[in-house]
Order: structure tokens, then C-alpha cells, then sequence
């Protein structure tokens, strides 16, 4: 199987994101990039290098619904006619006719002033700028084979950073596209997300994750390609330091809650005091997603009062 990566732009902190080709028949974009002239140029650049443009896609797979990752998806399945497919539980969030309203109850529990929710949610409204959402696409299952010429890709499908999160194997050689599942110089943000199957309650981010993770291990792979920066090698070395930093970042966020208790969104600030703009979301998501994981291994007790959500010790 013939794969090349393709660097984007993109005006995000995490940097440029990686978007493969595979150049078999249908010859197939693994994401697309965030919708900017400078991510286009670089795409059909990408492509020109390599003898194709952007008219010659067939098949364009999202890996999830995160704006750096599928906004050009659009853009190139209307150049070319490729059709574009994403995991059945990130599908809604990039179609036009999404609604992203379930945010404001989790942020409203979370203890957010409502001030600072329309900060967060006028930054997601920014973020689909950087999309052009589009009016359909084909939906993934776990398992399911995409399937080449010669060949075949199988969905794992990867819940954590995003609800319907996809990896990519190959199972022949072991070789596994992770998106933001895997990355070697970043730790995935478990971002705070509505359930696929009930939008009041919160997607438990963090025990997905780490399921995830573990099911990766067991997949043995020899050579992990991110959405981001360099390829993993070693996964059993990644696989133990992503462990131990989340067994340490829980034995920190634990320190901090008082007798009284706390809600997420002060827990976030005592967490992650120096963040700041959009990042005092992604502080909220991690934070929220160690309470709630905290809460499923019977660390931290969970209580209701009123509309809020508060979290003590046992």
C-alpha cells in the first residue's frame, strides 16, 4: 500500500496537520485539512508532487469531526466527486444541519458562569468558520474493511478525543493511522463532548480513552501515524507514559478538591490556573473527564445541587 503524507497548515496552537494518501484505486484522502486558502494550496501541492489533483480523489475518510482534520472535506468532494465518510457517532457534528446546543447544558453543569459560556460557544462558532460542513456522508462502523484495489483498511473505531474517533489498520504490516488518538509529541485533549446516544448527558471522554488505548495495544502495531508531528514507533513506550501521566494528573486533580466539594469548572481553574482564551475549554474537558473517570473508579463521589454538578472525596 502506497501512502504519502501530506503537511497542512493550519491557524490552530496544535500545528500543521498530517493528511495521507493512499494512491491505490480509489485513490483516497485520509482527512482534508481546515478550510483555508493557505491548507488548499498546500493540499493540491501535496497532490501535484505526487502526480494526482485534487479532481482525481475518490474517497475521502474523516478520522473526526474537529475542524483541522475535516474542513476542506467538503471543498475537495465537490471538486472531485469523492464520496466522504466518518464514524457514525462524529457524523452529526460535520453536517450543516448540526446543532450544537447540547453544549450549553454540560457547561451550565460543569458550573461555567454564563459569561464565559458564551465565550466558549461563540469559540466554537469560530472553529466551524474554518469548516465548510457539509450536506451528507457515508457512515462508518467498527471493524467495517474499507477496502483497495489490492488491499483493505479496517475502522477501529477509537472513542476518546471525540466520541466517534477513528484509527485506521492495516493489519498486514501492523501499521495503524491513529489521528489524534495517538500522537508522539502531544497528549489528546479528551474533549468535552454530548453522548451519541442522549445529548444531556456528557460522553465519559477519559475511560473511552484509555479503553481505546488498550485496544490499540493489542493490535501490536509496529508503526503508528498520528494526525500530528512524527510517526510512533514504539507504542509500548507510549502506551505506559500515556498511563502514567494520567494515573499522575489524577492524583494531582484529587489533591485539590476540598471537604466541601468542587464543581468541574472550578476544579479546571485550581488544575490549569495559566490557562487562557480557548484554552481554559480544552482545561475544562480535561478536568471534567478526570472527575468523571475519578467517579467510575470510586474515588470522588458525585452530587447534584440545583442545576450543578459538584464532585468531594468519599
Amino acid at each position: 500500500m502506497k501512502v504519502h503524507r501530506i503537511i497542512v497548515p493550519t491557524p490552530f496552537y496544535v500545528g500543521p496537520t498530517n493528511v495521507y494518501l493512499v494512491q491505490e484505486d480509489p485513490l483516497t484522502l485520509i482527512d482534508a485539512g481546515p478550510r483555508t486558502k493557505e491548507a488548499m494550496q498546500a493540499l493540491k501541492d501535496g497532490l501535484r508532487l505526487l502526480g494526482h489533483r485534487l479532481m482525481d480523489i475518490q474517497r475521502i475518510i474523516i478520522t473526526h469531526a474537529h475542524a483541522d482534520h475535516y474542513g476542506l472535506a467538503r471543498d475537495v468532494a465537490e471538486e472531485s466527486g469523492a464520496s466522504v465518510y466518518i464514524h457514525a457517532w462524529d457524523a452529526p457534528a460535520v453536517l450543516s444541519s448540526s446543532d450544537h446546543s447540547a453544549y450549553r447544558h454540560l457547561l451550565e453543569k460543569a458550573g461555567v458562569p454564563e459569561e464565559m459560556i458564551e465565550k466558549i460557544l461563540n469559540g466554537q462558532a469560530k472553529f466551524l468558520g474554518w469548516t465548510n460542513q457539509l450536506e451528507t456522508v457515508e457512515t462508518l462502523e467498527d471493524e467495517q474493511e474499507i477496502e483497495f484495489e489490492h488491499e483493505s483498511l479496517m475502522v477501529v473505531h477509537t472513542p476518546g478525543h471525540t466520541p466517534g474517533s477513528i484509527s485506521l489498520a492495516r493489519l498486514s504490516s501492523r501499521m495503524i493511522f491513529t489521528s489524534d488518538t495517538v500522537l508522539k509529541n502531544i497528549t489528546p485533549n479528551p474533549v468535552l463532548s454530548p453522548d451519541p446516544y442522549d445529548d444531556k448527558k456528557r460522553f465519559q471522554s477519559l475511560g473511552e480513552y484509555l479503553v481505546s488505548l488498550a485496544r490499540l495495544r493489542s493490535l501490536a502495531p509496529t508503526l503508528l501515524r498520528g494526525g500530528h508531528g512524527d510517526d510512533v514507533t514504539d507504542y509500548e513506550e507510549h502506551f505506559q507514559r500515556l498511563y502514567r501521566h494520567t494515573q499522575t494528573r489524577q492524583s494531582k486533580l484529587i489533591g485539590l478538591i476540598s471537604r466541601d466539594g468542587i464543581n468541574a469548572w472550578d476544579a479546571s481553574l485550581k488544575l490549569f490556573p495559566t490557562a487562557n482564551g480557548y484554552h481554559k475549554f480544552l482545561a475544562l474537558s480535561e478536568t471534567q473527564a478526570h472527575l468523571d473517570f475519578a467517579v467510575s473508579e470510586n474515588k470522588l463521589i458525585l452530587e447534584k445541587r440545583g442545576e450543578q454538578e459538584f464532585y468531594h472525596l468519599p
